[in-house]
């Protein structure tokens, strides 16, 4: 059951890094420096709103996995 615990946490953990890497370049940190105004108020549509929950969600699914590892490890 470790194995296998450890194995789902690698695959989310890459997957988190894809989700994220996917993510428009356009929402970096330049925009609230005074880059673009528009940048700041900015309304996710399509597939950017998608890909922004989808990384909520793995995320959430990557912070379980590794609090379940670190209780399995305990033991």
């Amino acid at each position: 059951m470790e194995t296998a615990l450890y194995i789902a946490l690698i695959l989310v953990s890459i997957l988190l890094i894809l989700v994220i890497l996917l993510q428009s370049k356009g929402s970096a940190f330049s925009g609230a420096f005074g880059g673009d105004p528009s940048a700041i108020y900015h309304t996710r549509r399509g597939v950017e709103r998608l890909l922004f929950q989808l990384t909520i969600v793995v995320a959430a699914i990557f912070v379980v996995l590794a609090l379940v590892a670190q209780l399995v490890l305990s033991r």
